[in-house]
């Protein structure tokens, strides 16, 4: 268990180095070519150990990495920073997104700090619906929940007490290309 715990800090503190070389780097062109940043949305992964990781890190531990390495690279007149799930389960993705905005103080975060979900929205959603007209109204429920989730991890007041058809499961797809 130790040596686990070892790996992730490792595996978390690596992803959060790569994560604050690139947001530096948007950043500077940004500036560079003279953006506005208060009209401007931040749309990046959250630092997690990556999906292939054996050990995976606590809502916690992923909130306090990607916290820091926002706050050393983002300027705050960025206006927000909404996540991907990054192929993290539905219930993951909001599980990190509640503890990130309850880590730290407000100052560290100067950022609306919300979602921009695909799959960790969707897929409790298409599993209801199969295609199928009459599961349309068990579809649209999947959807309610999902979006009230993780409106409540947008306040920090996510209990983990909403379970959707897909929520535990994985939404990583290896080698994944848009």
């Amino acid at each position: 268990k130790q040596w686990d715990q070892r790996r992730v800090r490792e595996a978390v503190v690596s992803t959060q180095s790569t994560g604050e070389r690139v947001f530096a780097a948007v950043y500077k062109a940004c500036l560079d070519h003279n953006l506005y940043l208060e009209g401007s949305l931040l749309k990046p992964n959250m630092v997690t150990p990556g999906m292939q990781c054996p050990v995976k890190a606590t809502p916690e531990q992923v909130a306090c990495a990607t916290v820091t390495a926002l706050s050393r690279t983002v300027p705050p007149a960025v206006v927000g920073v909404t996540f991907l799930s990054g192929g993290q389960s539905e219930e993951a993705a909001s599980q990190n997104l509640n503890a990130i905005n309850n880590f730290g103080d407000k100052a560290r975060k100067p950022w609306a700090l919300s979602f921009s979900y695909g799959r960790a929205l969707q897929a409790s959603v298409l599993k209801a619906w199969q295609g199928k007209l009459e599961n349309v109204p068990a579809a649209q429920n999947e959807l309610r929940k999902r979006a009230y989730a993780n409106h409540m991890a947008c306040l920090g007041k996510y209990h983990g007490d909403i379970e959707g058809a897909s929520a535990g499961d994985s939404l990583f797809i290896a080698n994944h290309q848009y």
